[in-house]
């Protein structure tokens, strides 16, 4: 009896996983369309990936609201309109130049800047670091002098 329930279970746990039907038989012309769509836009989960590459649920989840979108003959930009209404800007891959996006566009070039500048400053340090004791030191030659006249006095 429990043998029969567990493979029971196991039957129609299988079922929920199954594909939507416009999966399964994929038409050309969509699965091109989602395809471009799904390279444009970030998976918010992986947040390193477009929700094409991604394996996620979410990221299933948008790819099939995408192709529900396209089949009710939605264009692009009213996909990608959905999409940033829905969760802002950070969704597309390459976000409009804007106020609110500005820091996505400027941070790693100001980033990049800061981090030179601290390169140089601690280059220059350095620099002056050892040229310092050196500036200030007595020459050569006057040391040896001083050591002369030392040992001259100290034979007297």
């Amino acid at each position: 009896m429990k043998l029969l329930l567990a493979a029971a279970a196991l039957a129609f746990a299988s079922l929920a996983f199954g594909q939507a039907e416009e999966v399964a038989r994929p038409n050309p012309a969509i699965e091109g369309r989602l395809k471009a769509l799904a390279e444009e836009l970030r998976c918010l989960v992986c947040q390193n990936q477009t929700i094409a590459d991604s394996n996620a649920p979410l990221a299933l989840d948008l790819r099939n609201q995408i192709r529900g979108q396209i089949a009710a003959g939605r264009s692009d930009d009213e996909i990608r309109a959905y999409m940033v209404d829905r969760y802002g800007d950070f969704v597309l891959y390459r976000p409009p130049f804007k106020g609110s996006t500005a820091i996505l566009w400027i941070g790693p070039f100001a980033l990049l800047a800061l981090a030179i500048w601290i390169a140089a400053t601690i280059a220059r340090r350095r620099k002056r670091a050892v040229a310092a004791p050196l500036a200030g030191a007595p020459a050569r030659d006057e040391v040896a002098a001083l050591l002369d006249a030392e040992s001259r006095d100290g034979r007297s």
